[in-house]
């Protein structure tokens, strides 16, 4: 065995010191690096891949296919870490990542791209919950929330990289002989080898393998329930929220999870997310936190670039890099509430405050117009930023800290699943409200602009616009595509800004209290001292009672 592997390798029932923290860490890290990589380098060039796979109107099934299996599969890896150990399960997790970035590297189509993208999430459903549940196996809660500060630092970077990246692939039209997009998926395929390489050398902790059954009726009744819902989240605005095909799904979707719980209650202690774990507080509440702060989140989040883009014009390589204040807050938050719990035991008071940061920043969002500096847009960016970075390590290391051993990696990745159910649950609605008040708003605009002399000597000036316009309140301009926007006169331009500003406003305003029944929710969590053993050490401890 290499001197490297035996530094990192725990001996049971004793404490890990810090160098072979840092080995193990340096194998998740590129794990999460990986996952948090793709999402931005993809967002910021899925417009280009759509365009050189002509499937501009599929684009969202790329996006519906991958946030699918990653979520689905995000409990399952969770439940068999517990029984056959993280390493392998997190080896598993990279290669089918790796196979998923390959193959989407080679797509000749969207319907491809969409199929080999539910391949990549398979992968990115463990990347990441498992890398949290690894934490808690090696670090004691009490002295786990200073390591966070290295996590949100991989996700700092992939936010500035990420942009970047894509935005640099997107506009190349080739690069070694391939086509420009195509490395947007291929550069995943190099970090993945060096992940699978670093985590098979130093990811050596002990396990004792459970012979427990596996929860396949659990699974199969999970994603019956979730894939409709996820489906009809994605695509009810195109469908319409009351058409035949989107009640289909509600109803495929409530019978599915019915039968999920009545599955998950027969399997008791073998089940998926078994049920007695919602009888714990911590548990149940800090999920019912981690669902509603996804909505709220992902609310923000998805509305702030847009903003960016279509009022600021910017481009989303430049809108990337305008979203730093709100990573710095992120990482500058975590660090120091990190800090503060390992130094005094004490962490309730991070996310109390963190959700009412959030709260401020997004009311403070909703009184932005187009006319606002950009400066001031992102020190709210910095406001919201510092209470994402005081929730959502906080209330993992509450539910990690409350959680038996045997149940760490069920309860890690139950954390990741709720959130990320919220987040799709508050980016459909969020969106549908954006999309469903910009025409009336922009209509308003428009109807006020006509009356003004500026506005009828400028569409006089330009009738290819004028002829755009024919129809009631602009009916005749496609506010899908906003590209008309980019070199259009100003005076013609401003109703149409002022809209989706406005109704980007209404967005953000629906966030703000979203986030104050989360603030109301943490205040309900109860605090329990932080455990100074991890888990590797309480398993040991539970042994040495046994015997």
């Amino acid at each position: 065995m290499s001197t490297t592997t035996d530094a990192a390798t725990p001996t049971p029932g004793v404490s890990l010191t810090h160098r072979q923290i840092m080995t193990i860490l340096s194998g998740l890290l590129l794990g999460m690096f990986l996952a948090a990589l793709d999402q931005m380098i993809v967002a910021s060039a899925m417009k280009t891949i759509a365009d050189q796979l002509h499937g501009q109107t599929l684009q969202a099934w790329a996006t519906t296919s991958y946030l699918i299996t990653a979520t689905i599969t995000t409990p399952l890896y969770g439940k068999l870490s517990d029984i056959y150990g993280r390493k392998p399960m997190y080896l598993a997790a990279i290669s089918l990542f790796l196979v998923g970035s390959l193959l989407s590297g080679i797509a000749t189509s969207m319907y491809e791209l969409a199929a080999f993208r539910a391949v990549q999430g398979l992968g990115a459903g463990g990347l990441m919950s498992l890398a949290f549940a690894i934490m808690a196996d090696i670090i004691s809660p009490r002295e786990r929330s200073k390591y966070s500060a290295y996590f949100m630092a991989v996700f700092g970077s992939a936010s500035v990289l990420g942009p970047v990246i894509g935005g640099v692939f997107a506009g190349l039209s080739s690069f070694l002989g391939v086509t420009g997009w195509r490395w947007v998926f291929l550069v995943n395929v190099p970090i993945a080898l060096l992940a699978l390489f670093v985590v098979a050398r130093v990811l050596n902790i002990p396990h004792q393998r459970v012979n427990h059954r596996i929860d396949f009726g659990g699974a199969i009744a999970l994603t019956v329930g979730l894939v409709p819902l996820l489906i009809v989240a994605e695509q009810g605005r195109e469908w319409g929220w009351a058409s035949a095909t989107s009640i289909a799904m509600y109803v495929i979707g409530v019978l599915g999870l019915v039968a999920f719980v009545w599955v998950e209650n027969r399997m008791g202690d073998e089940a998926l997310l078994p049920i007695r774990m919602f009888r714990n507080h911590t548990f149940s509440l800090g999920n019912t936190i981690n669902f509603v702060l996804g909505v709220g989140m992902f609310g923000g989040m998805v509305s702030i670039p847009l903003y960016l883009q279509i009022v600021k014009g910017v481009t989303p390589t430049t809108a990337g890099l305008m979203l730093l204040p709100m990573t710095f807050g992120i990482m500058s938050a975590t660090a120091i509430a990190g800090k503060v719990t390992s130094k005094t035991g004490r962490y309730k008071v991070f996310p109390i405050i963190g959700a009412g940061l959030m709260a401020i920043a997004l009311f403070l969002l909703s009184t932005i117009g187009t006319d606002t500096p950009s400066w001031l847009v992102m020190v709210y960016m910095f406001v919201m930023g510092a209470g994402l970075g005081q929730c959502m390590q906080t209330l993992l290391l509450a539910i990690q800290n409350d959680a038996e051993p045997r149940d760490m990696g069920v309860a890690t990745a139950s954390a990741t699943f709720f959130r990320q159910i919220g987040g799709t649950v508050g980016t459909a609605v969020f969106l549908s409200i954006l999309f469903s008040t910009v025409g009336g708003k922009i209509a308003d605009g428009l109807k006020a602009a006509a009356q003004t002399d500026a506005f009828k000597i400028a569409l006089g000036q330009n009738p290819e616009f004028a002829k755009m316009l024919q129809g009631s309140g602009g009916a005749g301009v496609d506010i899908n595509n906003t590209e008309f926007l980019n070199g259009l006169d100003p005076v013609l331009a401003k109703p149409f800004l002022d809209g989706f500003s406005s109704a980007i406003d209404t967005v953000f305003l629906t966030g703000g209290i979203v986030m104050i029944a989360a603030f109301v929710l943490v205040w309900f969590l109860r605090e329990k001292p932080l455990s100074t053993r991890s888990g590797l050490e309480r398993v040991a401890d539970a042994e040495a009672v046994a015997v």
